[in-house]
């Protein structure tokens, strides 16, 4: 794989409270100098990330129910129309954790449906949260999150549950098939690693050392 095609393959990430206005429009550049997949910011930022992407190949990514996935349903699908009209080509939600974990399968497949109905076409991808999973309770939500209609499956937000691991990735590959997406998110920082989670079936990569990913460099940042 050739640093173009790992380039298209991120979405370069910002998901930090304190990010500002200069660190967004940062990113945007980034992501449109390096080919990037798309840059992934925080709801507030989608208006202006798409402003500052207009006319490139780089899409704007958003989060919905971030980063807990304990919002109603309904607030969760009124976040995806709001990120939709402000610009956002995907969606990044966060499933209702403590509804698998109580064994509340049809809650979580619902809350899945509800944002994937609220995207209209919009690709949906679902963090799991995977550093708070067993491998039967991953299973159990990538196969909630392909009935419910996502397009892609994730690993993790980044923010403090352990981040993307190799054999979480390829669970949730063997679990979905072939077609659908699956990304790995959290703890990517260098190329390397990064190449790892594609081979283990990931289609995507999320991460905020994207340009240290592709030049073959290390990042800090924990996302």
């Amino acid at each position: 794989m050739n640093t173009r095609e790992l380039a298209s393959l991120i979405d370069h990430t910002l998901l930090k409270p304190e990010a500002t206005a200069d660190q967004i429009d940062r990113l945007c550049e980034e992501a449109a100098e390096h080919h990037f997949a798309s840059v992934c910011v925080n709801p507030y930022w989608v208006a202006r990330s798409a402003e500052k992407l207009k006319g490139t190949d780089v899409k704007v990514c958003t989060v919905v129910g971030f980063p807990l996935g304990a919002s109603h349903s309904v607030v969760k699908a009124a976040e995806t129309k709001q990120a939709i009209r402000d610009g956002a080509g995907e969606i990044d939600m966060v499933m209702n954790i403590g509804a698998l974990k109580s064994g509340d399968t049809d809650t979580v497949r619902q809350d899945i449906a509800a944002v994937v109905k609220a995207a209209d076409g919009v690709l949906v991808k679902v963090i799991l949260e995977t550093g708070l999973l067993s491998e039967d309770e991953i299973r159990t939500a990538s196969e909630q999150a392909k009935e419910a209609g996502a397009h892609f499956v994730k690993t993790s937000t980044g923010f403090g549950y352990g981040g993307a691991t190799v054999e979480a990735v390829a669970l949730m590959r063997q679990t979905v098939g072939p077609k659908m997406g699956v990304k790995a998110s959290g703890g990517v920082r260098d190329r390397q690693t990064a190449k790892a989670m594609v081979q283990a079936g990931a289609t995507r990569i999320g991460a905020s050392a994207s340009v240290a990913i592709v030049t073959g460099g290390t990042g800090s940042s924990e996302y």
